[in-house]
């Protein structure tokens, strides 16, 4: 089966269903680091908390909290670097299986395609979620340079270098929650990218609901609202 064969075997609206996939995930990741100055995305409100944190840092003594904070970031990226390992091999495992997958979407969908159809549509899915895998690993180990960067502050709050290094810490800091936050958003729309196995509308369906889900908490969520009270 050819390249052009196998491009056959989906109609004009599963493209276009894939392409809004795509397009809403670069969309509302571009929104949520790019927003407007009068709506900040709560991943940038947070950011600000993040290097009043570092500012805070200098002058605590001892640092142990601020250690078991970061800890417990690296703990979390590592979690879902782990599950996003283990939800790749086992998609992998259905579509090196895809006659049984193909058999149980048939009773779903009433509609025979061939298996080369749902091992493309799982192929997304993987994708999607080796995108989320690799920002995962990459903000735990931002987060462990931001844990460096902190044991380099000196101690003595009067040393010039102090808020300077501080600050380091903080946009690494900052750097890192993007990436794992672009993880998360991977995941999401991984999710979403499942629906495709159902058909390309539920596909349209799943990425409207999710990028509306990732909007509201973002922009309209009530953990934003305490976040901006004075």
């Amino acid at each position: 089966m050819t390249l052009m064969d196998r491009i056959a075997l989906f109609q004009p609206v599963d493209f276009a269903a894939v392409a809004l996939l795509f397009l809403l995930w670069i969309g509302i990741g571009f929104r949520i680091e790019h927003p407007s100055a009068k709506h900040l995305s709560t991943s940038l409100i947070m950011a600000g908390y993040r290097q009043e944190w570092m500012r805070q840092m200098v002058t605590r003594e001892p640092r142990i909290f601020d250690a078991q904070v970061l800890g417990t970031l690296r703990q979390g990226t590592a979690f879902f670097a782990s599950t996003s390992v283990i939800a790749i091999g086992g998609t992998l495992a259905v579509i090196g299986n895809a006659e049984r997958l193909a058999g149980v979407a048939e009773d779903i969908t009433l509609i025979d395609h061939p298996t080369i159809v749902w091992e493309l549509k799982l192929m997304v899915l993987t994708l999607f979620l080796t995108n989320s895998f690799l920002k995962f690993v990459w903000a735990n180990r931002l987060f462990g340079y931001c844990a460096v960067l902190m044991a380099a502050v000196p101690n003595d709050p009067k040393d010039p270098d102090a808020y300077k290094c501080a600050e380091k810490a903080a946009q690494i800091n900052i750097t890192g929650a993007k990436s794992f936050n672009r993880g998360l958003r991977a995941l999401y729309f991984a999710l979403a990218s499942a629906a495709w196995l159902a058909g390309p509308i539920p596909l349209i369906l799943a990425s409207l609901i999710t990028v509306i889900v990732i909007w509201r908490r973002e922009f309209a969520s009530y953990s934003r609202k305490i976040l901006l009270t004075p």
